[in-house]
């Protein structure tokens, strides 16, 4: 099951079938403990309306991140590229041997990302900061979370980074994560009838003047991290009342040369979510 935003349209992929209705609380309807069988009733009980989209006509719109008011939160270097290529950055500024700490240590790394205001979705525009000589685009699988800490579905996640900063002292983190057009996730939030033991594989392409620049992928099962510490120490001592997003970092790694550049293009496939296309702006 598919749920797809768009102002105040949402939209079901059910079974091959596109239903759709208008609702201006989106908070409450996504944050439901067992949230596939209640939409499922939504379904069943008329609140829903056949729609003549068709499921190809479905990729092509601009749709919005699956969010209202909710946060996204970030794990950091829960995979062994991620840890490698952030010592190898760090190392001039002597911070490498905090990212091998931070893989071994029982609490993991958590940070916040972005509301509403600095996310965009599908189709839309992120960007790399002007300041920054080397960002990259970082996929990551991304939990949606209910405000008691269920995964009640996933999303795609792309956590744009300026690694140069990043990489200049760790405790630039904020500024190399957090600014106008930071984030994107999308293009639809999944929703599967059972959230145990699922593993995902994750693929990004980056093209350039309409050629494929750079090309990787990874499963969400070489994570060191697993599902129940990561939420276990993001709800220790936060609420989330409408529910959360939590990225769950990145095993894919751009060569330290590699920089993302205006007009570029992003695509970052995770089966079965879905393909989320941003391109590349600059803030």
């Amino acid at each position: 099951m598919k749920v797809f935003k768009k102002g105040s349209l949402i939209c079901i992929l059910y079974k091959g079938q596109i239903y759709k209705k208008y609702s201006s609380d989106w908070n409450s309807f996504i944050n439901r403990i067992d949230l596939y069988n209640e939409i499922l009733i939504d379904l069943k009980n008329g609140s829903f309306f056949p729609s003549h989209m068709s499921i190809d006509e479905l990729s092509l719109v601009s749709w919005d991140p699956p969010m209202d008011k909710q946060e996204i939160w970030c794990a950091g270097v829960t995979y062994s590229p991620s840890k490698k290529a952030r010592m190898k950055e760090s190392k001039t500024s002597k911070g490498a041997e905090l990212y091998q700490l931070i893989y071994k240590a029982q609490r993991p790394e958590l940070f916040f990302k972005s509301g509403k205001n600095r996310t965009v979705g599908h189709n839309a525009q992120v960007n790399i900061r002007r300041d920054s000589n080397n960002s990259v685009a970082e996929p990551e699988l991304t939990y949606f979370l209910s405000s008691h800490g269920t995964i009640e579905g996933y999303t795609i996640g792309n956590d744009m980074t300026a690694r140069d900063i990043e990489g200049d002292n760790p405790l630039y983190i904020p500024q190399a994560k957090t600014y106008e057009g930071c984030a994107s996730i999308g293009p639809c939030l999944y929703v599967p009838e059972s959230t145990s033991l699922l593993d995902f594989n994750i693929n990004m392409t980056i093209e350039r003047d309409n050629q494929v620049i750079f090309e990787n992928t990874i499963s969400s099962s070489d994570m060191c991290r697993n599902s129940e510490e990561l939420i276990s120490y993001l709800f220790n001592s936060c609420e989330f009342p409408f529910g959360c997003f939590l990225m769950t970092g990145t095993g894919i790694i751009p060569d330290q040369e590699f920089g993302l550049i205006r007009k570029d293009r992003v695509l970052i496939t995770i089966d079965p979510i879905g393909c989320l296309v941003n391109t590349v702006g600059c803030r």
